[in-house]
């Protein structure tokens, strides 16, 4: 089924049953019931109840089968073992969507998994939608459909908004409602998934992507099932221009195994979900501040007032607060660019002992004259050299005399300048910051938020119009490869290069004589390595000798190689030693890939050699990708510089690095039913239009480790 299908009913339902209803408004089957006769909910409400015949003043029925109707929706608030029945009888009787808030399932071990089973196929039967169990349900503002029971709606429904809100963690989810309304944010629709025993997040993402009333969507998510069905909802969203900001919770090891544990669901590779919302036009936040936030700016400006990219400008009346926020914007990667000298001298001709370059401090003056300010401000709105501008207003909205003049500068400013994006930095009282958001403006309490905010709405507007990746080409399963593949480097290298991948000659000895002869033919100067199933971090017992220049010295180094070797690993299986000719380049990079338990295939770049996990500066993507997605991957590096000809050193050719990525993602594809990992460490980048080349190469069965055979 494709994402989002079949969930009106559950959003917009005419009718509603809550089965186990309460006459209790604290319990879980009567709030429900209080919260949708309290809010006005105009649809028709049946409460199911064997053992009342009015609860909380409405008609009750002993059953389903008692009803009128069959509802457009079900809510579940019974115990998990009565629950899977309860499913079953909405199944049979035609209901079209349920909401299960029942815990115990699939998040308590083998029985609850098989009670949720019960659950999914009594829905798949009759294509009926189920949101849980284990869930918060959702709540439709503006229709005022409550199906939850959450805590947050206790003294008020939130304005209906354009904000939509889906999260697989039910209290999560409603204290972002909470916040969101707290911030003035208008809410359209609210959903927790639970354990996602049928609705997953993708649904929730698609549904609001097609609903009229959401226009920016805020996910909550720790783990994905279907990494396809994320894509798709992804995609859906941003073809629709409705940003997407996920709040991925679950980063940290620990973090990860609550997540396991809570949803039942293994979470995926955190640098695989950064890389998959980036790709699909998510912007990604790190704390429930910053996804409200910027929830709120963007709802606030949606898609024609976003900055058009990173360039700051920002006014302010105090030196220590520009000096804040110019620390603040470099940390989020904004920059500051001088402002223009006709802005400088509008600026400078108004106040004269401003300072005008950017950060602007036009001093305490320009909160004294509402048409001071207003000039500032236009000079600086209109100038061509910002995207954005921040103003900081601490305390000055509550002054009553500075609330007046900073409300009629920026009244005109927006009238004026309707689609230039301004930021404004401030706390104040509620009414006044309904009143500059009324106006137009988002309003950000902190130095450091303010800044962040301005760095994400950009990246939703890069993400907005950057082109659409096109779907990969199909890539054909590969046959089995050789046993010898997996064995030592030789055999992966041999593999990699019927894939495309650059390698060396080389030749496997068995002896020192044979080492001696292979390095006169290859030419020297020459490495040599010891070739074993055992020991593929070869430098680690002393299998690697470098520089060798004549057959005497290659005999003597074999000897001593297999000395080392036998000291630090005497039960090694050695098949020999491999000499390879001594390559020279400019720079290393580490290539790999391994099978992630969600999203497949993935493939990493990062800085090479003996230092890749000590740095690990890397890039992350799922497989397979094309030549450009391989290069966006090298440019993310924050060592892209150094490869790409800094400070005078020569460029290194990064096409072929490239090429490489991109080759290599596709053996992994071919391959993911029997490796589970590559690893090409370092591939050696030669100058520019020179190559490059993978210098050493492991590759790791599915079966589990290197094959070797004794």
């Amino acid at each position: 089924m494709r994402p989002g299908e079949g969930l009106d009913a559950l959003m917009a339902p005419r009718s509603i049953a809550i089965i186990g209803a309460s006459q209790d408004a604290t319990k879980i089957g009567g709030r429900p019931v209080d919260l949708l006769r309290r809010y006005g909910y105009a649809g028709r409400i049946y409460p199911v109840n064997p053992k009342a015949s009015v609860v909380q003043g409405l008609q009750a029925y002993a059953s389903l089968d008692e009803l009128p109707e069959a509802p457009d929706l079900a809510i579940i608030a019974v115990d998990a073992e009565k629950a899977p029945e309860a499913v079953e009888q909405c199944a049979k009787r035609g209901v079209r969507s349920v909401v299960v808030f029942s815990s115990g399932f699939a998040e308590l071990g083998e029985k609850g998994r098989a009670m949720q089973e019960r659950l999914r196929m009594a829905a798949r039967r009759t294509g009926m939608r189920l949101l849980g169990p284990n869930c918060l349900g959702a709540v439709s503002v503006a229709e005022r459909s409550i199906a939850t029971f959450s805590i947050v709606l206790e003294h008020s429904l939130p304005a209906a908004g354009s904000l939509g809100i889906v999260s697989q963690s039910g209290n999560l989810g409603s204290f972002t409602m909470r916040l969101a309304s707290d911030r003035g944010v208008g809410v359209s629709r609210f959903m927790t998934t639970g354990n996602e025993c049928d609705i997953d997040i993708a649904d929730g993402i698609a549904w609001l992507a097609r609903d009229p009333a959401t226009k920016v969507i805020l996910s909550c998510i720790e783990a994905c099932r279907d990494a396809g069905r994320l894509i798709a909802a992804l995609t859906e969203a941003r073809d629709a221009g409705k940003p997407v900001i996920a709040l991925k919770i679950g980063t940290s090891a620990a973090g990860q195994a609550a997540a396991a544990s809570h949803t039942g669901a293994m979470a995926g590779s955190d640098a695989v979900f950064d890389a998959l919302l980036a790709r699909h036009g998510a912007v990604r936040v790190r704390s429930i501040d910053e996804l409200i936030d910027l929830g709120h700016a963007a709802s606030i400006l949606l898609s024609d007032r976003l900055p058009r990219g990173t360039r700051l400008a920002v006014v302010t009346a105090s030196g220590g607060f520009g000096v804040l926020l110019a620390d603040a914007a470099q940390a989020v990667g904004l920059s500051l660019p001088e402002l223009n000298e006709a802005t400088q001298r509008t600026i400078l001709d108004l106040v004269p002992f401003a300072s005008a370059r950017n950060p602007v401090d036009a001093t305490a003056q320009m909160s004294s004259r509402p048409d001071l300010l207003q000039k500032i401000l236009s000079a600086v709105v209109a100038d061509d050299r910002c995207d954005a501008v921040v103003l900081p207003l601490p305390f000055s909205l509550h002054v009553p005399r500075l609330r007046s003049v900073y409300m009629e500068a920026l009244r005109h400013i927006r009238a004026q300048y309707p689609d230039r994006p301004v930021i404004l930095c401030v706390d104040g009282p509620p009414d006044a910051l309904a009143e500059l958001q009324a106006m137009g403006y988002p309003t950000v309490a902190s130095f450091d938020g303010s800044c962040a905010v301005v760095a994400a709405l950009a990246r939703l507007q890069a993400a907005a119009k950057a082109p659409r990746d096109t779907s990969p080409p199909a890539i054909a399963k590969a046959s089995p490869l050789a046993a010898d593949a997996f064995r030592h480097e030789l055999g992966a290298k041999r593999a990699l290069a019927d894939a495309g991948i650059p390698v060396l000659a080389e030749r496997l000895v068995s002896n020192a004589d044979a080492a001696a002869r292979a390095a006169s033919e290859i030419g020297f100067p020459v490495v040599l390595k010891i070739a074993s199933p055992d020991l593929p971090h070869k430098t680690e017992v002393g299998g690697v000798a470098i520089g060798l220049r004549s057959e005497a010295e290659v005999r003597q180094a074999h000897a001593e190689m297999l000395r080392r070797v036998a000291a630090k690993a005497p039960r090694a299986v050695i098949d020999g030693v491999i000499v390879a000719p001594m390559a020279q380049g400019l720079s290393e990079l580490i290539l790999g890939s391994r099978i992630d338990p969600v999203f497949g295939p993935i493939v990493m770049v990062g800085l090479g050699g003996i230092f890749a996990e000590i740095v690990q500066d890397t890039a992350v993507e799922m497989a397979p990708v094309s030549e450009t997605r391989a290069m966006a991957m090298l440019t993310s590096l924050k060592a892209f510089a150094v490869l790409n000809g800094a400070r005078g050193r020569h460029r290194a050719d990064i096409e072929a690095a490239a090429r490489t990525i991109a080759a290599l993602s596709r053996f992994a594809v071919a391959h993911a039913e029997t490796v589970s990992e590559i690893d090409i460490n370092p591939l050696l980048l030669k100058a520019e239009g020179e190559g490059a080349v993978a210098l050493d190469a492991l590759l790791v069965s599915r079966a589990g480790g290197p094959i070797h055979e004794h």
